[in-house]
């Protein structure tokens, strides 16, 4: 699937969804290929009917600022870019209010498929 970004615009920013316990949220997320992992904000796990104080695994993870632990979800569905994961795992931490995103769409979501980022014409392309 081909979809278009802005590549004048500072950060690559894609549509998201997430299915969870009680409801599927929209979010939008960062494109991050220097994230090994994918990220979401608290409340918006919160919001389709995860419990991060539930989660059994604990991971350290590395931000631009220092290090964190966050709860390592698995989410029922998760939509990226025309591609679902089912059991999905993805850190669940609170952003900075100043974050214009969700989350952030990391280098696991990506592994073992062929992504393209055209900057020239502003497309992204998963397959």
């Amino acid at each position: 699937m081909t979809v278009a970004f802005a590549p004048r615009r500072g950060l690559i920013i894609v549509q998201a969804e997430v299915e969870g316990p009680l409801r599927t949220g929209a979010m939008l997320l960062v494109l991050d290929t220097g994230a090994t992992r994918s990220l979401i904000g608290e409340r918006h796990l919160v919001a389709v009917g995860y419990d991060p104080a539930a989660a059994s695994q604990r991971v350290p993870f590395t931000t631009g600022t220092g290090a964190a632990v966050a709860p390592r979800i698995p989410v029922s569905k998760f939509r990226a870019l025309g591609q679902e994961r089912m059991n999905f795992p993805v850190l669940c931490h609170t952003l900075p209010p100043n974050v214009a995103a969700d989350g952030i769409l990391g280098l696991d979501f990506f592994r073992g498929q062929c992504l393209t980022i055209d900057f020239r014409n502003g497309l992204i392309t998963l397959a």
